[in-house]
Parts: C-alpha cells; structure tokens; sequence
C-alpha cells in the first residue's frame, strides 16, 4: 500500500438522482483563487518598481514593462478561467498526448525559437514568447500523475516500472539541456522525486536516483564554464565582484539595505541599473530592499500557505480514491514551493542562480499564464471534490428519508 493512502478502498458511490444531484455550496476555494490574484496583485506592483530605469532605457517609456505585465495577468486570468471548465477526465484521458506536445515544443524551440542571453528558450508567437519549458513541466507532470495511477502495482514491484517515468524525463532533460536550461531540469527532478517516494516507490531506488541525479547536476556544472563560474561565484561571490560575482553581490546590497522595514515603496537603488533582471529572475532582492526583511517575510508566508492549500486539496483527492488528481495537485504543490524556494534562495546567495522565476509574481507571460493554468486545475480538482462530496451527503440524505 502506498504512504499516503493508495490502497484506500473505494467509496460507495449511491445512486444519484436529479432531485439528489446539486452544485456544491462553495463552487471553488475562493480563499485559493483569492490568494493568487493577491499575489499576482502584489506582483504587478513590484514588477512596475522595478522595471522603470530598464523601461525607461530600453523603450524610452518607463512604464512599458509595467502595462506588459498588466496585459499579461489579464491573458492569465482568462487562461485560468477558460482552463478550470476542463474536466480532471479530459487531463487524465488525454496526459500522454500533453506529453507529446511538450516534445514537440522543446525541439520547437531549438530549431526556430529566439535567443536570448545565450539561451534559446522562448518561441515567438507575436504578443508574446512562449518559453515552452514552463508548458514542459505542466504537460510532464500530467503524463508522471497519470503514470503512477496506471503503472503503481509495477512500480513498487520491480525496476522497470520505476525506471519508465525516468526514461521519459530524461529525453526531456537533454531538450532542455541543449537549450540549456539546468533549473528547470532541477525543478522537475526534485518534483519527480517527491512523487515516486509519494507512490510508495523502494527506499533503494531513492538513494540510487538521487545519487545518480546528484552526480549528472555536478558532472553538468563541471563541463560547462559559465555553470561552474556560477558555483564559484555563489561560494564566493565577493572574490570577483565585478565579475562572475556581480549580480549576487548587487542582490547581497540591495537586501542589506532593505534591513528589517525596508526603503520604502520604489525607492530601491538596486534597480537603478546596477542589479540584472531585477524585475524578473532577482525581484525577490528588491522585494527584500524595498519592503524590508518583514515584506519579503509575508511574501514567503503567502506563498507557504498556498501551497499547503493546494497539498491539501491533493491529500483530499486521495482520501476520495482521486489518484490522478491528487497526484498531479502534489505535482504543483510541491513545484511551486521548490521553485520558490530556489528564486529566493539564489537572490539570497542560498543557492546558485538557475533563472527561475517567482511565481506570480516575477515579469513574464509563459511563467505566469503556465501557473494560472496550474491553479486553475486545482481549483478544477477542488470543485470536483465538493461536488462528489456534496452529492453523497445528499444521496444518503434521500435514502434516509426513503
């Protein structure tokens, strides 16, 4: 049986009639959707902060980033509200062909995507450009969730079915390599780590696992140069400070001058051209300048919670015998809390940098529409949980009165 409940047997499912059959009280957690928009709320306006000298310099409008990233909640919105009608079947039915797309996007990307800062990652598509590794992690963990509930008996009986998901991962770590991107190559090891264990996969293939993922990150940062001036500069980024050290050295300033209250709303002098990508990638150091030790303290609690909102709508699914769906909103939960984690831990020189951006809150379309998605299927899988829930209480309302 697995760790959280695999083997749990199914409920009863009454016979439902149409004076039984009603919409739930409470259709979605509206303290979830409320949280997010907040978030995505607080972002715009740090986002706006932090983006006037490099709007300014760049298109001569020091507001062009901030209406950007307006429009780009407003596409994530509709994103969110046109995804949440989906239905957890059509995820479930249909995950191996999301993971096909996610193939055919990554190798997109490396024959017409667009180049930018000696990456190519993104594909133009006019209003914006797709990163199609945030697309990949979704689409990866809808094929992995889907997986584990058909696949689990094999799973935990012998390697082959522990090793299949990892095949798969592994072709699309090698697209993302040779684009390159290492960080989201971490996020969706770590995130496919935590769901083997979750499945109830041999402590032995754990140690195996992350022993051989441990020794592909070190060998990667080893062949690669700028990987290794990374390291080098994250263990001591002062030794070169207008170097390879630069941008964690210009983050270390901006969060000790933010102290414990901060400057103040838009008054950072971090941004003033002296810290790169502020507005995205290193937000976080300029949360931390401007509001202070307390504001990016409450942003971390903001963002702890909602993903214990999410893990728990997931525990629930699997409470209900909703495999797949409690699978996948662990996927996101523990996704969204590791990617946090690494942004603000690099920006804090806790971790080598890896260009992951913080959720809901850093500039970016594909980020931020990719996560509203995200959301918008845990709430899916929250509505569809209040919905079997409710209809029970009603079925075994009507039989009582029968």
């Amino acid at each position: 049986m697995s760790r959280i409940g695999f083997g749990l047997v199914s409920l009863a499912k009454p016979k439902l009639t149409s004076e039984t059959i009603k919409e739930p009280q409470s259709v979605y957690d509206r303290g979830l959707l409320f949280l997010v928009f907040a978030l995505m709320c607080f972002g715009w306006v740090m986002v706006t902060s932090a983006s006037l000298p490099v709007s300014e310099k760049l298109y001569n409008n020091e507001y062009y980033i901030s209406i950007k990233h307006a429009a780009f909640i407003v596409m994530s919105l509709m994103a969110l509200t046109f995804v949440i009608f989906f239905k957890m079947e059509w995820w479930q039915r249909f995950n191996m062909l999301l993971l096909l797309v996610a193939v055919v996007l990554l190798i997109a990307v490396l024959l017409v995507g667009s180049t930018v800062n000696g990456s190519r990652r993104w594909l133009p598509l006019g209003i914006f450009n797709l990163q199609a590794a945030e697309v990949a992690k979704l689409f990866f963990f809808s094929f992995l969730a889907g997986y584990l509930v058909r696949q689990h008996q094999q799973l935990r009986e012998n390697v082959i079915g522990f090793a299949k998901p990892l095949v798969v991962f592994t072709v699309l770590a090698i697209l993302l390599l040779m684009q390159p991107d290492l960080g989201t190559v971490i996020v969706m090891f770590v995130t496919t780590v935590a769901l083997l264990f979750l499945a109830g996969a041999k402590i032995w293939q754990f140690i195996a696992l992350i022993a051989s993922g441990l020794l592909a990150v070190l060998s990667l940062i080893w062949l690669e140069p700028y990987r290794m001036r990374r390291v080098t500069s994250f263990i001591d980024p002062w030794a070169d400070p207008f170097g390879s050290g630069y941008q964690l050295t210009q983050s270390l300033m901006a969060y000790g001058r933010g102290d414990w209250f901060g400057l103040g709303l838009g008054n950072s002098i971090q941004k003033l051209d002296y810290l790169p990508e502020s507005h995205t990638d290193f937000i976080a150091a300029v949360i931390a300048e401007e509001t202070g030790f307390i504001g990016l303290s409450i942003v971390v609690i903001l963002m702890g919670y909602l993903v214990f909102k999410i893990l728990k709508i997931g525990r629930k699914a699997m409470e209900q015998s909703e495999f797949y769906n409690g699978f996948f909103a662990y996927a996101i939960g523990i996704w969204i809390a590791f990617q946090v984690f690494v942004n603000i831990g690099a920006s804090a020189g806790m971790l080598p940098t890896k260009g992951l951006t913080l959720p809901f809150i850093s500039y970016g379309g594909s980020s931020l529409i990719v996560f509203s998605v995200a959301i918008a299927v845990v709430l899916r899988i929250d509505y569809e949980l209040r919905f079997a829930e409710q209809n029970r209480e009603a079925a075994v309302g009507g039989e009582r009165h029968e």
